[in-house]
């Protein structure tokens, strides 16, 4: 499972009667998809006699191949997996929660089983339309003998078409509270001195705190019940049009990196 998330300019008033003044945080912003770094550690994933592992997702998982509802644990966001093989070369998968599909993806492997161009809809959000998006894998792995040939450890190199509901982010300041929206409905109200809050609308993610390290640096750290998920280090540039971004998966260990530019 494969999905990516990526985090109006307002102003705050620093003290009643004083001129208003802009928080480097604040506004709407947008990853830039040409400057991402993805992580260099893979996924890896084995197809082989009826049975589909992902092995490294967290937790990991053994279902039938068989293209019904298998049921799995452990994991927030979905209850069953269905891995439907369509092809020699064509793979698709279907997560469902409670019954309702909160995840589609098909594989498509090149006919030298080198790279995989994934296509997904993500609708685990809680509001507005799903996530959608196009990844490419590079093969860095072959898997077993035998196995389908969507088995393998994979990198991802590349993302194009992905929804802006996904990419997009506000942030708004007020005094040394920090507010984050997102399209999707992700959203927190956080102090930015590391106090942990509630985090609402994703279901891999209970809580979360916010640190200023510096004027221009936050490190957000996120936590589903009681065990840290991920942490992001956000940092603004100086003339406050473009942040940098390194997301750590505490789950599995890849760290990936991007721009977001203020719009």
């Amino acid at each position: 499972m494969r999905t990516i998330y990526f985090a109006a300019l307002v102003s705050v008033a620093l003290a009643p009667g004083l001129a208003l003044a802009d928080s480097p945080f604040d506004g709407t912003w947008k990853a830039n998809l040409n400057a991402v770094n993805f992580s260099k550690k893979p996924d890896v994933y084995l197809l082989k006699d009826g049975m589909y592992s992902c092995k490294t997702c967290t937790p990991p998982y053994t279902v039938k191949a068989d293209g019904t509802d298998q049921p799995v644990s452990g994991h927030p966001g979905f209850d069953t997996v269905a891995i439907k093989v369509v092809d020699a070369h064509t793979v698709e998968q279907t997560n469902k929660k409670a019954g309702k599909t909160v995840y589609t993806e098909t594989d498509t492997i090149s006919s030298d089983g080198k790279m995989d161009d994934i296509t997904f809809t993500d609708s685990s959000n809680t509001k507005g339309p799903p996530v959608t998006g196009k990844l490419t894998a590079k093969q860095v792995v072959a898997g077993p003998a035998g196995s389908n040939p969507v088995s393998g450890s994979w990198i991802t190199t590349s993302v194009g078409n992905l929804s802006d509901n996904a990419i997009t982010i506000t942030f708004k300041t007020d005094g040394d509270m920090l507010t984050m929206t997102s399209p999707t409905g992700d959203s927190y109200t956080a102090k930015m001195d590391g106090t942990e809050a509630p985090f609402t609308g994703n279901p891999d993610i209970s809580n979360v705190s916010v640190k200023k390290a510096g004027t221009r640096t936050l490190i957000v750290t996120y936590s589903r019940d009681g065990k840290v998920t991920s942490v992001r280090h956000l940092t603004v540039s100086s003339d406050g049009k473009s942040m940098k971004v390194s997301s750590h998966n505490a789950m599995n260990g890849q760290t990936t990196s991007w721009t977001d530019e203020k719009i």
